[in-house]
């Protein structure tokens, strides 16, 4: 897998990318002590806020932004947007109030909103070879398992020299690196579309693009399942290992660190494994692992039934996540490509918007048992129709109606007083090459 580092561009834009996760990181752990620095007891109430502030910036800003920058250089947007990252993480550890707080969250989360999709889109036309792009996807998998792991324990390292004040100048540090990484390369522009389209009409392009695509109607409920699952486990590990089993932080790390090597370990394997199945069903059976893996956590009373169940969810996390980048790249042209991966952004960060406060407000209303069967049963619900809507012959170009061409047009024919036309949607669903 790391034969993919020998191509510069992407290894420029992967550390990258591993830097600026890794302030992401430190910023997360300062902005929890800053939270309690400014208000004390209250500090969940501030840090939750911050968490949905980051969804609905996610949500809203992602379309958005592809749209407007689809005539801006890749290199320019990237950089310009890992200085703004800098700048707010540079302001942050100076606010005396929570409202100061909130708004520089939303401009900082605001940046990474428009920075990841348009980077995310960068790496298939870095790397036109689908076995080397399928390797860069496990690679970047790895990168966010990564930052889980690392991060934390190098901001208790840094915390043992310095305050919570010097993490964001890490914060600050990562993004600047990320930026003089992506300036090192020449990246590949983006196609441009010789139809001009207007900003409404670019930022739906990507929605309507999902629309008209079984795989991706079938991976907008899949992301659900992801985000239901993924939810119980960041937002209630903590209270399953130390409210209910009465043990430590170290042993709540143990858990997170359970769910982050299972993740590892599919995304390593998955290369391999996406030579032999389609990714259709490796996905539907990563989101089986997942489901099962939410019923096999409900008779968990202790950290040694807890840690397996764990690292089980953080295999069918990664299994359903890291082949997207695949199916995005195969449903779209490189002109529609940052539109596509700004509504996948989107879409999948309005499933976790809803998951975040649904397990945790179960799980402190109803308990955790009844948390699991509950999202258990709404992943379920989830699954059945991505089965369905994704069919299992899923060719590259599918067949498709379109009631908007003349009733000359040489690829309508004419079916009682309706018009209609088959043809090749080759426009959204282009061939790697080779």
């Amino acid at each position: 897998m790391l034969e993919i580092l020998k191509h510069r561009t992407y290894r420029h834009l992967f550390l990258a990318q591993v830097v600026a996760l890794l302030g992401t990181g430190l910023a997360t752990v300062a902005l929890s002590l800053l939270a309690f620095d400014l208000t004390g007891s209250d500090a969940g109430q501030v840090v939750g806020t911050a968490m949905a502030i980051k969804m609905v910036a996610y949500v809203v800003i992602a379309p958005l932004a592809s749209a407007l920058a689809e005539s801006v250089s890749r290199r320019v947007m990237l950089v310009s947007l890992d200085l703004v990252r800098a700048a707010t993480a540079l302001a942050l550890p100076f606010v005396n109030e929570v409202w100061e707080v909130y708004v520089l969250i939303a401009l900082l989360q605001s940046a990474s909103a428009a920075f990841t999709p348009t980077f995310q889109s960068t790496i298939p036309d870095t790397l036109s070879d689908e076995e080397e792009y399928t390797r860069a996807l496990s690679l970047s998998r790895l990168a966010y398992d990564l930052e889980n792991l690392v991060s934390p324990a190098l901001a208790a390292v840094l915390l043992l020299v310095t305050s919570w004040h010097g993490l964001f100048s890490g914060t600050v540090i990562g993004f600047i690196a990320s930026a003089l990484l992506v300036v090192s390369v020449a990246l590949p522009s983006s196609t441009a579309s010789g139809k001009r389209r207007g900003v409404y009409e670019r930022a739906r392009r990507g929605f309507t693009i999902f629309r008209a695509t079984p795989r991706l109607r079938g991976l907008m409920a899949l992301n659900l399942v992801v985000s239901l699952a993924g939810a119980m486990v960041i937002v209630n590990t903590v209270v399953l290992v130390q409210g209910q089993f009465g043990l430590t932080d170290q042993h709540t790390a143990m858990a997170f660190a359970a769910f982050g090597g299972g993740s590892m370990l599919a995304a390593l394997a998955l290369p391999a494994l996406l030579k032999r199945w389609q990714d259709r069903g490796v996905m539907l059976t990563g989101a089986g692992v997942l489901i099962s893996g939410l019923v096999l956590a409900l008779p968990a009373s202790n950290l040694a039934w807890l840690l397996p169940v764990w690292a089980w969810l953080g295999v069918g996390f990664s299994t359903v996540q890291t082949p997207i980048g695949r199916l995005l790249t195969r449903s779209s042209h490189a002109e529609d490509r940052p539109a596509l991966f700004a509504a996948q952004f989107s879409l999948s960060h309005a499933g976790w918007l809803v998951a975040y406060p649904l397990a945790g407000w179960l799980g402190s209303v109803a308990g955790i048992q009844i948390t699991l069967i509950v999202l258990a049963v709404l992943a379920l619900a989830s699954l059945i129709p991505a089965v369905r809507m994704w069919p299992a012959d899923d060719p590259i170009e599918i067949l498709h109606h379109h009631d908007d061409l003349p009733a000359d047009h040489p690829h309508t024919a004419t079916s009682g007083s309706r018009h209609s036309h088959h043809y090749i949607i080759d426009e959204l669903h282009p061939r790697w090459p080779g």
